[in-house]
């Protein structure tokens, strides 16, 4: 387990905000018969958790810039240093009364992501790596799958919706991959399914049109835990393209190949 004081803040203020929004998930199930609907409830949880991550981590690390999902960028004193929050990453999940979200803080230093953290409030779960110390959940040490045949893979994938996404190219791509795989899921939620790749749950997963806070902690996750991770075209930098496949060596490689064939 990994007891650096970097990791120390970056904890304590994760579960700090999960308090807060298991509060508010068991609100959910009653605003749902309401006429009014829980989305404005739900913006108003996302809100509250970002604000109770940015305190607690501004009063551990003065300083350090923040890009976030509810608030944007905000410039620090230290050019050199940002975090990438999600306060609540499965904000739909969420909304539905689905027990499948998650919280993800990343540091980023000079351009690399050097920290991770992503909790599951509803199942309880701690995943975290740092550079160099490996990747863990609930203190115990995590790998990716060590599964090489494609024919027995789970691959999860985002699922582009209404106004978002290429959905040409994603059935395209769907199409591209179903076809060599042993099972295909799609979770909702992007922090948990690189969590999930990290400790061999799945053994690969893509998608497009992700935001930095939605994969920053778990980029290093997956590296940590000894994965391979690109942008879904094979680039060297998913967090600034906004894309990821990821897997062990031999299935990030399929899947990558699988994925150019579909793009054309």
């Amino acid at each position: 387990m990994i007891r650096s004081p970097l990791m120390t803040v970056m904890t304590d203020a994760v579960m700090k905000a999960s308090r807060s929004l298991k509060r508010d998930f068991g609100e959910v199930e009653n605003l749902q018969v309401s006429r009014k609907g829980p989305g404005d409830f739900v913006s108003a949880a996302d809100r509250k958790a970002e604000q109770i991550l940015r305190e607690a981590l501004e009063k551990a690390r003065p300083g350090y810039s923040f890009v976030m999902e509810e608030s944007g960028v905000v410039h620090g004193t230290d050019p050199n240093h940002r975090w990438h929050i999600d306060p609540l990453d499965g904000t739909t999940n969420f909304l539905h009364g689905l027990p499948h979200f998650a919280i993800s803080v990343g540091l980023e230093r000079d351009g690399q992501i050097v920290a991770g953290v992503i909790y599951d409030p509803a199942k309880d779960e701690l995943f975290i790596a740092e550079r160099g110390k490996g990747a863990f959940l609930n203190n115990r040490r995590i790998r990716v799958a060590a599964r090489n045949d494609m024919a027995d893979a789970v691959v999860a994938c985002g699922l582009p919706h209404i106004g978002k996404g290429d959905h040409g190219l994603f059935l395209r791509e769907t199409a591209a991959v179903m076809g060599h795989v042993g099972g295909m899921r799609r979770w909702g939620a992007a922090a948990l399914d690189l969590a999930y790749v990290a400790c061999g749950r799945l053994d690969g997963y893509w998608e497009r049109g992700l935001n930095s806070w939605d994969i920053a902690a778990g980029i290093l996750m997956i590296r940590e835990a000894g994965g391979f991770i690109s942008d879904a075209d094979g680039g060297s930098d998913p967090l600034t393209k906004k894309t990821v496949a990821c897997g062990n060596e031999i299935i990030h490689r399929e899947l990558v190949a699988l994925l150019k064939k579909a793009k054309g």
